[in-house]
């Protein structure tokens, strides 16, 4: 399976950006995102911003990985 997951642009510096994940934080490439801006949500795969969203939708989908029991995330 793979899984985006959102997380919110805390500052950029040239390719690279530091994104909040829920109280975590990481180094991700935004080359595929060269308009986002400290601020703005992006959906982040292996290591890579790949779409900028909207805080509604970085909400929705937060809510909804809450609600994934745990085992399934052992397959």
């Amino acid at each position: 399976m793979c899984l985006a997951v959102p997380g919110q642009i805390l500052e950029t510096d040239g390719d690279t950006a530091v994104v909040n994940f829920q109280g975590n934080r990481a180094e991700v490439c935004v080359v595929l995102t060269p308009h986002a801006v400290p601020e703005e949500w992006v959906l982040v795969h292996a290591g890579f911003a790949i779409a900028r969203i909207d805080a509604e939708e970085a909400a929705r989908t937060w809510d909804y990985l809450r609600t994934v029991p745990s085992e399934e995330w052992e397959e």
